[in-house]
């Protein structure tokens, strides 16, 4: 979330801000209710240490009385002190509750975009950042989609997916299994080249978790939630490696910290119906391959830069044909201050499909998770964090089947090869 002193000393920037996001304009009404709230917060809080500051004064007198042998006036002082607590009790009642009325105000802001996030309100006015230079793909007429490619080949199977759990579960086998344990082991492997240790984190969260990387609240209703055990399933390995430092004072020494990890990710995924996510194009559940940055504040951008050239090379290597957007205001995550979007073409649907975001969100989810270090100056400051999917397996998958379609069969990428074990599948 936001800082509250970022939010009083900047108010115009965060409206500007809210604005290029094309927030409703009651959002301005909760960013005035927050300063009014932190006013009376600071009040309260100014009342109470003047407060704790003549109870002090006030135990010291009762001391030296007592010292003296005046009984009779220091406890005359102490019913004084008695009175000053209950009058203190309900002012800091009023304390906590001012506090947790605040925090969820805050907790209705989105991050403030980057300078370079241009204004718009969905997909249609993100911008291109970097194009694909080539010619796109083209294929013959008879070319196939990756759905009919995966009964032909026998690669996954989303009728037994429905069987066993409901529609958008996919269940690969044989080849396709192979394929998509091999892209795992490959994104995990290149990362670990990187310098990112591998982690292998719960697949379930608590509350405080999804809270810390902005998840929860969930106000587009996303995540799967287990009543009984108040726990969450994971949208994404973000959340549970983010939190691996949620309340901690991390060692300025150790920066950056690089982490990495393959999980599950469960999405409810509403939406649309027909060809555009047909398939693996959406589904509740798929594999993906995260990587997470803690940043000192003036090294996050270079950060995100070297994740962008991490995730092109990739998509190079897998010889996938792809361009990154930038995201316009109205299309960023509500904790993003800037995300990139890299998209890959799909020669046989003719449409690009988005495989990854990379995103810094600054010290919002940070501010949220109180994750600090100390700096020179023995100055606790509030890290940068990043992540980006590294990548995202279920378009991949369906790209690759797709785009390597001949009539020999579907050709397996180089790179891939030494981890299927086998080079096409036919």
């Amino acid at each position: 979330m936001l800082e509250l002193s970022f939010i009083s000393e900047n108010k115009d920037k965060v409206l500007e801000g809210l604005e290029r996001r094309c927030y409703p304009s009651e959002t301005k009404e909760i960013i005035d209710a927050i300063l009014k709230k932190n006013e009376d917060r600071k009040s309260l809080q100014g009342f109470l240490d003047v407060k704790r500051g003549e109870i002090n004064t006030l135990s010291g007198q009762i001391g030296d009385l007592f010292k003296s042998g005046k009984q009779a006036e220091a406890q005359a002082l102490k019913e004084q002190v008695s009175a000053v607590k209950e009058e203190m009790g309900d002012k800091e009642k009023q304390l906590t509750e001012a506090e947790n009325e605040l925090t969820q105000l805050l907790y209705k802001i989105p991050n403030v975009p980057h300078p370079s996030v241009p204004k718009g309100k969905s997909e249609e006015d993100n911008e291109i950042h970097i194009p694909y230079k080539g010619d796109l793909p083209v294929m013959e007429e008879t070319a196939q989609p990756h759905w009919e490619l995966a009964k032909k080949y026998q690669l996954f199977d989303l009728e037994l997916g429905v069987k066993i759990a409901g529609a958008g579960f996919p269940l690969y086998r044989g080849k396709g299994a192979k394929l998509e344990r091999a892209l795992i082991n490959y994104f995990l492997d290149e990362a670990d080249k990187r310098g990112y240790e591998e982690i292998i984190p719960p697949l379930l969260v608590n509350e405080a978790s999804g809270i810390g990387t902005g998840s929860l609240p969930d106000k587009e209703g996303q995540m799967y939630y287990m009543e009984k055990d108040d726990l969450y399933l994971i949208p994404t390995a973000e959340v549970p490696v983010t939190n691996m430092y949620r309340g901690d004072i991390l060692d300025e020494a150790k920066l950056p910290i690089k982490l990495t990890g393959y999980t599950p990710c469960f999405r409810r995924e509403a939406g649309s119906y027909g060809a555009h996510v047909r398939g693996l194009n959406r589904v509740h559940q798929f594999n993906k391959v995260e990587i997470v940055r803690f940043e000192k504040p003036e090294n996050s951008y270079a950060a995100l830069e070297d994740m962008l050239q991490h995730v092109s090379e990739l998509l190079t290597a897998l010889e996938l044909p792809f361009r990154v957007l930038r995201l316009c205001g109205g299309d960023l995550t509500f904790a993003s201050a800037l995300t990139y979007d890299f998209e890959v073409y799909s020669a046989a649907q003719k449409r690009w499909l988005e495989v990854s975001s990379v995103s810094n969100f600054e010290t919002f989810q940070s501010n949220r998770m109180k994750t600090r270090y100390k700096d020179a100056n023995k100055k606790k400051q509030l890290v940068h964090t990043l992540n980006g999917s590294a990548l995202a397996l279920a378009r991949i998958m369906a790209c690759i089947l797709e785009n390597n379609q001949t009539e020999d069969g579907i050709r397996i990428p180089a790179v891939l090869q030494p981890y299927t074990k086998f080079d096409i599948i036919k």
